[in-house]
């Protein structure tokens, strides 16, 4: 990890704004449930009018704080900053077709990148009421109780619980990335595409989940739910187990027992 020149006061400060951030934009999905207009932004990947107003929430509340600092964000929010060590990666609605259906499984994800490095991370399902935060060094929690991966109860894919992200508007059942799904599907003992890789991420975190993979996903998608994996003692790679990067669309994330090798292998 590159140096930090920074206090732990100071990362401590940036997690209690970016939770202030999400709950914020919790309550704004909340109270467009039932009300809101989709627009197609290609085909099958959609916004609404949440995700506009939850962006522009936690934008302002971040940038109010932590003036200059970058942020990237899904609806169109790229700002390099005039401090370059800082950048906030923001989803401020992953699993958007889970939320326009009513399904109660889509999150807020804001993650703080200090030198490339991830360091803080919160994940709020505001459906549940459960909120995942981390911060560098210090270990992953769940509504502030301590959580980790579920290396001691599953260590082989046979046994393993594994979600996948598959790339919006397949039109093949040839895709690599289906066929990628279904060689996962028949070796692990459960296989499942959940829709929201946030969650996912924060499930692995929790120990809930013992698994989860992508080559489809961005930076705001995974930034949170990777250093939330990482800290509750799992593992994040790309799938041929080379060093995981935020910028790059590819990600293999677990428990860190045979189950991340296991699955390696099968890419």
């Amino acid at each position: 990890m590159a140096e930090m020149d920074f206090q732990a006061a100071q990362l401590d400060e940036a997690l209690e704004t970016a939770v202030t951030a999400a709950q914020a934009a919790g309550d704004i999905l909340l109270s467009w449930r039932d009300r809101f207009t989709v627009t197609e932004k290609s085909r099958r990947d959609v916004v609404t009018e949440a995700d506009l107003e939850s962006q522009q929430a936690i934008a302002a509340l971040l940038s109010t704080r932590f003036p200059k600092h970058g942020f990237l964000g899904e609806e169109g929010l790229s700002d390099a900053g005039l401090d370059t060590d800082f950048r906030w990666i923001i989803d401020p609605l992953d699993g958007t077709g889970n939320y326009v259906h009513g399904v109660p499984y889509f999150a807020v994800s804001i993650a703080l990148e200090y030198r490339g490095d991830l360091v803080v991370a919160v994940v709020l399902d505001p459906s549940h009421d459960e909120l995942f935060t981390a911060v560098r060094g210090g270990g992953t929690h769940l509504n502030g109780t301590p959580v980790t991966v579920s290396a001691e109860t599953v260590t082989e894919l046979d046994s393993a619980l594994v979600t996948a992200s598959l790339p919006v508007g397949i039109s093949s059942p040839d895709h690599p990335a289906v066929e990628r799904f279904l060689r996962v599907l028949v070796s692990a003992q459960h296989t499942q595409r959940t829709g929201s890789a946030a969650l996912n991420l924060a499930y692995v975190a929790a120990g809930r989940l013992d698994a989860f993979f992508s080559t489809t996903l961005k930076p705001w998608d995974m930034a949170a739910g990777a250093l939330l994996v990482t800290e509750a003692g799992g593992q994040v790679t790309t799938l041929n187990g080379g060093p995981f990067d935020v910028d790059v669309a590819d990600l293999l994330s677990s428990n860190g027992t045979l189950v991340h090798s296991q699955l390696s292998q099968l890419m």
